[in-house]
């Protein structure tokens, strides 16, 4: 088994990374990473329904999709990420409890009390301090899990306050958990670098032949490639979003607003707004600003003080058509 050794904090590279040796390895690999502040959404999500758009954007947290399934993850430097790639059978290649137990057996070693609950989380006491998912190429998977080690839960809980009732899709929603963290439950308290080591000094004595290496030259000259061209990229991260249909109402002063968009690919394709109860139809504001556009938070904020600062004020208050429009 390889050690990759990953000391990238960027969100983009290093699901790149991921992606990069899932399908280039020629052995079965182990790594532990970690992230700058971002939000992981799998595959089959819809973006917009999965985050608190406002904070994302105030924050300036990137929003990345996976390769793997699953829902929502927020990460930081109290996270860290274990990856497991695997070579082997198609048909059984699957098997969450074939990763994650030996995680939960490291926990455990440091007297931790972790155990390996339903289908892909690792909790403490009912809180869950780990969750799993996987991607299957080939006669490879790629398994990747989180654990909350010293995370702030107050952004996770800020950046993930999300409304999924307002989208009408096929996408894959999040299943909220209770979550807790691994240093409330250490009995004499370590570092997270400590913590780490800790895990790959384990991992790599229970499994044989272990060599730890760093990513060659060449090979993160590839994986900034693919994060150029797929992971950094609005299409990917938003666009790739299931088509949907966004409805929104808010109250203000008394006056009842309401929008309701179609989106495809993450361009809205049609709209009705209802202003103080009466449709604005024909609007040509509404038309300039919805009509094409990517149904995103920033862009449309910086659309709507674009009009104030260039002094050509609407009709309608623009922050509650930002609220509106999320």
């Amino acid at each position: 088994m390889l050690i990759i050794r990953r000391p990238q904090k960027d969100p983009y590279f290093n699901l790149a990374a991921e992606e990069y040796l899932m399908k280039t390895a020629s052995s079965d690999c182990f790594m532990l990473w970690q992230n700058d502040p971002s939000v992981m959404i799998g595959k089959h999500q819809n973006a917009n329904a999965e985050i608190n758009a406002s904070q994302v954007s105030n924050l300036k947290i990137p929003v990345v999709r996976r390769i793997s399934g699953g829902g929502a993850v927020y990460h930081d430097s109290g996270n860290i990420n274990f990856t497991f790639i695997s070579l082997g059978e198609n048909e059984k290649l699957v098997d969450y409890r074939k990763f994650i137990q030996p995680i939960a057996d490291v926990l455990n070693q440091m007297g931790i009390p972790a155990r390996y609950e339903g289908k892909n989380d690792l909790k403490i006491d009912n809180l869950k301090i780990s969750g799993n998912s996987e991607h299957v190429y080939k006669n490879r998977v790629l398994h990747h899990g989180t654990l909350l080690f010293s995370t702030d839960l107050r952004v996770l809980d800020e950046v993930l306050e999300s409304h999924p009732e307002k989208y009408s899709d096929k996408s894959v929603r999040s299943v909220r958990s209770t979550v807790g963290l691994i240093r409330n439950f250490l009995k004499n308290p370590m570092t997270i670098e400590t913590f780490m080591q800790n895990i790959t000094d384990c991992i790599s004595r229970s499994t044989g032949g272990v060599k730890i290496i760093d990513l060659s030259p060449a090979d993160v000259v590839e994986i900034e490639k693919l994060k150029s061209e797929k992971y950094s990229t609005w299409q990917w991260n938003f666009g790739y979003s299931p088509d949907y249909v966004f409805n929104n109402e808010i109250t203000e002063n008394q006056k009842n607003h309401a929008v309701r968009l179609s989106v495809s690919h993450g361009i809205i394709q049609g709209w009705e707004i209802w202003i103080d109860g009466y449709v604005a139809g024909n609007n040509n504001f509404f038309e300039y600003l919805l009509t094409g556009r990517k149904h995103d938070y920033q862009l449309m904020k910086e659309l709507l003080e674009s009009e104030v600062a260039n002094n050509k004020p609407t009709s309608f208050n623009t922050n509650i058509l930002l609220r509106l429009l999320f």
